[in-house]
């Protein structure tokens, strides 16, 4: 199944290669959930008349059975992301990150912890640890 991916650009004009790397990163989002359904991105010139540089944010939402997962990259004090291509990686990894702890939880695979032991109960019932 084709993932949806809409791109919308704020503040700035339209770039064919910005559109083709998310475009890109988008469908290999899709190797994390075969429960991906769509993924609108947003990218932003964030400071277009800033004298050192344009700085740009990246917004990724992403529509999944079981709920949505968004990413909202903000430059913040990155000058890195003065590149578009790197806003547009780094905003993808933390999208993958998300999406995978999301179908985590959504599988119920995270890490359950223990009740502690009778004996440790008690011990703890008593401020002796």
């Amino acid at each position: 199944m084709s993932l949806e991916v809409q791109i919308s650009f704020h503040g700035m004009d339209h770039s064919p290669a910005a559109a083709s790397a998310v475009r890109r990163r988008a469908e290999e989002l899709q190797q994390f959930s075969d429960r991906l359904l769509a993924c609108r991105v947003v990218l932003e010139a964030v400071n277009p008349r800033h004298q050192q540089g344009t700085l740009y944010g990246v917004r990724i939402d992403l529509t999944i059975a079981g709920g949505p997962v968004v990413t909202d990259r903000e430059p913040g004090g990155h000058r890195a992301h003065e590149d578009i291509r790197v806003a547009i990686r780094d905003a993808f990894d933390a999208a993958r990150r998300r999406l995978e702890d999301h179908m985590r939880r959504l599988d119920g695979r995270v890490k359950q912890h223990q009740a502690p032991a009778a004996a440790d109960r008690a011990a703890l019932d008593a401020g002796q640890v």
